[in-house]
């Protein structure tokens, strides 16, 4: 037997900047790490680089006064108001700014009990013993306050409402009916991440004249600012106290690009991707990770689709009950190999995760890089595509 599962292994890389070439430093990095390894390269091997590294060496980055001039420039001098914006220092403070900056006054509503990935105000207990019933009530800040005492964020200590009032120098209010913004102003930016477009269209139906969402804001360059056309500022971090880092472009040049410098050099054909934000909620506190738009802007084609799997515990339990040992090891790589080639709906394939596998693959990409100080951008995937009868 082979004992060899899949395996994801953190590649340390240099402090990468603007202008570096990022597909060479990629190569160089994993070739080195699998020849100090010990460990060769394979085809189907899977190399990911974090949105991070690539947004840097690309340049892409804004500040507050060309967010605030994009702003201005799709709004005039109105009052603007802001719908669902996640709570969020590193993701959200600078593109604030930048907004309240480019309007005459600023409304900002915020969902309650928690925002749209999972940071929260309150816990679901302590709103059901308040008796508010969130789909109707709307509070202001101040009311808000008054009625659950601290609010601070369970893990960074930030009470958001406060922050983003001194922050953005706005009035906020608390509701999860978007159209409530409708009755302070017919101009208003849609600051969900996944939810935008229903969004969106609640508020056009509902009477909203200027409606856009966030990524309709620096979708191209302006005053010679970084920009991403299909994103805007959305996927965008905190650079500096002035700036953020957008979500880069040209991503699948870039993957692409990277494929073809691995196989000239090492002869495998390698799977690229670029990975942002895992798709994975926190069991202990709620938190949603994928606060990026998607959590694989680009990737090459053998990424595409879903893992078409049977259940091995299943078919142990009932197919293969009679059997065991040797036996039933190799019943099981026999059917293995004679599966479907589509299992949906097929009782063998129950709780096989159906994800796309560019969301499963950067989920683990994710985990394996963290978002401190490994120093690890790119991680190298091993068997990711082995079964049990390979």
């Amino acid at each position: 037997m082979d004992y060899q599962g899949t395996i994801s292994r953190g590649v340390r890389a240099p402090i990468i900047r603007q202008g570096d070439d990022l597909v060479k430093i990629t190569a160089d990095c994993v070739i080195n790490a699998s020849e100090q390894g010990g460990y060769p390269l394979q085809d189907k091997d899977v190399v990911a680089v974090t949105e991070a590294v690539l947004a840097r060496a690309q340049g892409n980055y804004a500040t507050v006064e060309q967010i605030a001039a994009d702003v201005k420039a799709k709004f005039g001098d109105e009052t603007v108001g802001l719908v669902f914006p996640i709570l969020s220092r590193n993701r959200f403070s600078m593109v604030l700014k930048g907004i309240a900056k480019g309007v005459k006054k600023l409304i900002v509503q915020l969902s309650y009990p928690s925002d749209e990935v999972g940071n929260s105000f309150v816990t679901p207990e302590r709103l059901m013993e308040s008796k508010v019933n969130p789909y109707t009530d709307v509070f202001t800040g101040e009311e808000f306050h008054a009625k659950f005492g601290d609010v601070s964020h369970t893990f960074t200590g930030v009470d958001y409402i406060e922050y983003y009032e001194k922050t953005a120098n706005c009035q906020v209010i608390l509701a999860n009916n978007p159209t409530e913004i409708l009755k302070y102003t017919k101009n208003v930016i849609c600051a969900d991440i996944h939810s935008r477009f229903r969004t969106q269209k609640v508020l056009l139906n509902a009477g909203g004249e200027k409606v856009i969402t966030l990524d309709e804001i620096l979708n191209k360059s302006v005053d010679g600012s970084g920009y991403n056309e299909r994103f805007g500022v959305l996927g965008s971090n905190l650079a500096t106290e002035n700036s953020v880092k957008l979500f880069p472009r040209d991503a699948q040049k870039f993957v692409d690009d990277l494929q073809a410098e691995f196989k000239a050099r090492t002869g495998k054909t390698i799977e690229c991707m670029v990975y942002g934000d895992g798709a994975f909620k926190d069991p202990v506190c709620g938190i949603w990770e994928l606060a990026d738009p998607v959590a694989s802007p680009a990737f090459t084609s053998g990424l595409m689709g879903k893992p078409n799997e049977i259940k091995l515990k299943y078919l142990a339990d009932n197919d293969l009950a009679s059997l065991s040992g040797e036996e039933a090891v190799e019943a099981m790589k026999e059917m293995i190999r004679n599966k479907e080639d589509d299992l949906v709906n097929n009782i063998k394939s129950q709780g096989t995760t159906p994800r796309q596998l560019t969301d499963l693959l950067a989920s683990l990409a994710d985990l394996t890089s963290g978002s401190g100080d490994k120093g690890t951008p790119i991680i190298l995937i091993q068997n990711y595509f082995k079964n049990f009868s390979m």
